[in-house]
C-alpha cells in the first residue's frame, strides 16, 4: 500500500508561513526552514514585545507626568504621593495626556495637590 501523505495540509501549512515572512531579506522569504525559523522567531518577539510595551508607556507616562510636575515645582513622587492623599484617582496615562495635551487641566490638579 503506496504511503499517505496530506499534501493539501502541509502545503496549506506553509503557504500561511510564507505569507508571513513575505518581504524579508534573503533565503527567510522563499525557503522553508528558513522561514519557519524566522516566522517562529518572529513569534516570539511578538510574545515577549507585548509585554515590553507595556512597561515602556508606563515608563513613558512618568517620565511626562514628572517633567510637567517639576514646572510646577514638585517632582513626580511628590505629586504621586499629594494626589493620593487627596484621594484623586487619575492614572498615569490620563495624567501624562493632560500635562501633554491640556497643560491648564494639569496645572488646576498640581494646584489643587500643592
Amino acid at each position: 500500500m503506496p504511503r499517505s501523505v496530506n499534501s493539501v495540509a502541509s502545503k496549506a501549512r506553509k503557504k500561511k508561513v510564507y505569507r508571513d515572512v513575505k518581504g524579508q531579506f534573503g533565503r527567510r522569504k522563499n525557503v522553508w526552514t528558513v522561514s519557519k525559523n524566522a516566522y517562529e522567531k518572529g513569534l516570539q518577539y511578538a510574545y515577549r514585545d507585548r509585554k515590553t510595551k507595556k512597561r515602556n508607556f508606563r515608563k513613558l507616562w512618568i517620565q511626562r507626568i514628572n517633567a510637567a510636575a517639576r514646572i510646577h515645582g514638585m517632582s513626580y513622587s511628590q505629586f504621586m504621593g499629594k494626589l493620593k492623599a487627596n484621594n484623586i484617582e487619575l492614572d498615569r496615562k490620563v495624567l501624562a495626556d493632560m500635562a501633554m495635551n491640556n497643560p491648564e487641566a494639569f496645572k488646576a490638579i498640581a494646584e489643587k495637590v500643592k
